[in-house]
């Protein structure tokens, strides 16, 4: 009787392990919700250096402020950016409120101005603060948007990622976010993007980010900051930097922090 019941238990716990394994691979938005999932950190402080370089290779350099929290279990991350330096750009602040399942709320706040402007969907693809990277990189868009597809598996830089194909379910979510397709390199360790590459309207090759450095910054619940993170546009070669100087792990920030009266 004894062997029976643990035959049937080997059984069992067999059935269970062949389960668990039965659901990999995961498909391509598996793998890009848990990327976004792996990058959601229940509060962080941090500054951070944005190096703006033109085509003849001038540069701006940029320091700001950011902090970050999540609310709705998870389902809502809310940021603040505040520009420190240099003097032209000093207090312009973004407020972003990043839904899962809805489009997003975006503030800007410019001190020149005295004014704070929405972000409204038709602005998303602009650049943000002059750089290359866009509103819509900032605070991605809902994950029901767009299509998905594992086209390989590839090395980038010494980590083995799944390369996906991202493409915009209609002409005007291209328009809104800037991009007729993209292709992201995602970490099949840790589900942290590595690379990326944007196509424009026309299905030409826009924009390439390339992730160079990354922390693990909550390691109980294996949650990511991307530290580092460089833009390049292929079609007139303006190129954006940006390094995180310093970052805290903080998920007690004031709410007061994320409001349109504070930006």
């Amino acid at each position: 009787m004894k062997r029976i019941k643990l035959t049937t238990a080997a059984l069992i716990l067999l059935f269970l392990t062949y389960s668990v394994f039965a659901q990999e691979p995961f498909t391509a938005k598996d793998i890009i919700d848990k990327s976004r999932k792996a990058k959601k950190i229940a509060g962080v402080e941090s500054a951070a250096t944005l190096i703006i370089i033109d085509g003849k290779g001038r540069e701006r350099i940029r320091k700001n402020a950011q902090i970050s929290k999540l609310y709705d279990n998870g389902k809502t991350e809310k940021k603040l950016f505040k520009f420190i330096s240099p003097a032209d750009v000093k207090g312009t602040g973004l407020l972003t409120f990043d839904y899962e399942d809805k489009d997003d709320d975006m503030w800007l706040f410019m001190p020149a101005l005295r004014k704070t402007r929405r972000i409204v969907s038709s602005d998303k693809a602009k650049r943000f603060m002059g750089s290359e990277f866009s509103y819509a990189d900032i605070s991605p868009p809902p994950i029901e948007d767009f299509a998905y597809k594992i086209i390989s598996g590839e090395n980038v830089s010494g980590t083995e990622c799944w390369k996906i194909e991202i493409l915009p379910l209609n002409d005007d979510i291209a328009d809104e976010n800037g991009f007729s397709k993209k292709m992201s390199w995602i970490g099949k360790n840790d589900f942290v993007i590595r690379k990326a590459i944007y196509y424009d309207i026309d299905e030409e090759i826009h924009k390439e980010m390339e992730v160079r450095k990354i922390k693990e910054l909550d390691t109980s619940n294996h949650k990511y900051r991307l530290m580092h993170m460089i833009m390049v546009n292929k079609q007139n070669n303006r190129k954006s930097v940006l390094k995180v100087d310093k970052v805290k792990f903080n998920p007690n920030i004031k709410d007061d922090y994320f409001t349109t009266r504070y930006l």
